[in-house]
C-alpha cells in the first residue's frame, strides 16, 4: 500500500495561503505564553526584595522516596528563609495526596519544620492537584487574598497569572534550579501548559475537589506574633 505524501499547493496564491496559515497557527500557539508574560509584568521578585506578606504558598514538585525532590526542596528553602527573616507569617503547602502512599503536603511540612518553621505556622492543602486547583483553593477554601508564591522560574509566571485570575493578589519568587533534563522538560512543558492556563483563567472551572472552607490559615495568622 502506497502512502500518499501531502502535496504542496501548485499556485503562488496557494503557497502564500499555506504560509499565512502556518504563521497564523504559530501566532495563536504563542498567544497564551505572551499573555503570561504580559499579565505578570512587575509581579516577580526575589527572596531579598519581595514585599512583606502574611502568607506564602509553596506548590508541590514531586517526591523522591517520600522526600521532597531537589526542585521542591529549593522552594521550601526559600519559604523557610522568608519565615526566618520575618517576611511571611504562614506557609500554605499545596500538593498531591491522591493516594495513601504519596503525600506531598506532609513531606513538605516535615521538611519545613526540620528547617526552622514551626508546625503551627504551616497549613496543608492536600488537594492541590494542579496550579489552578491550588490557586482557587487558596482563595475559596483557605481565604487567602494576598500571597507570595514560590516555585521554579519556568513555572512561576503561570502560578502568578492563575492565582491573580483566582482572586489572589500575588507576587512570585522563581527560585534557582540546576539546568538539568528536568529543568528543560519543565520549560518545554510550560509552553503547552500556558494554553490550559489561559483556558482556566477565562472559564474558571471548579477544582477537582473544593469542599468546605478551612480556617487553618486564619487561625495560624491570629496566633502569629504581630
Amino acid at each position: 500500500m502506497k502512502i500518499r505524501r501531502p502535496r504542496l499547493p501548485r499556485t503562488r496564491a496557494g503557497r502564500r495561503r499555506l504560509v499565512q496559515g502556518v504563521m497564523a497557527g504559530c501566532v495563536l500557539a504563542l498567544l497564551p505564553a505572551t499573555w503570561l508574560y504580559v499579565s505578570t509584568a512587575g509581579r516577580l521578585r526575589t527572596v531579598a526584595d519581595v514585599p512583606r506578606t502574611d502568607v506564602a504558598v509553596v506548590f508541590g514538585a514531586g517526591l523522591w522516596d517520600g522526600e521532597p525532590s531537589p526542585y521542591l526542596a529549593n522552594r521550601l528553602n526559600a519559604a523557610a528563609q522568608l519565615y526566618k527573616e520575618g517576611r511571611i507569617k504562614v506557609v500554605l503547602v499545596t500538593g498531591d495526596n491522591s493516594r495513601k502512599d504519596y503525600d506531598e503536603p506532609d513531606a513538605m511540612r516535615t521538611y519545613l519544620t526540620g528547617h526552622g518553621v514551626p508546625g503551627k505556622r504551616i497549613v496543608s492543602d492536600y488537594a492541590g492537584f494542579d496550579t489552578w486547583d491550588s490557586c482557587v483553593r487558596a482563595k475559596k477554601i483557605f481565604g487567602v487574598d494576598r500571597a507570595v508564591l514560590i516555585s521554579q522560574g519556568f513555572h512561576i509566571r503561570r502560578a502568578v497569572a492563575l492565582c491573580e485570575a483566582a482572586g489572589v493578589t500575588s507576587y512570585g519568587i522563581g527560585v534557582d534550579a540546576k539546568h538539568d533534563a528536568t529543568w528543560y522538560y519543565g520549560g518545554t512543558r510550560e509552553v503547552f501548559a500556558a494554553g490550559k492556563a489561559a483556558l482556566d483563567a477565562v472559564f474558571e472551572p471548579n477544582p477537582q475537589f473544593l469542599g468546605k472552607k478551612e480556617p487553618g490559615v486564619a487561625r495560624a495568622l491570629a496566633a502569629a506574633p504581630h
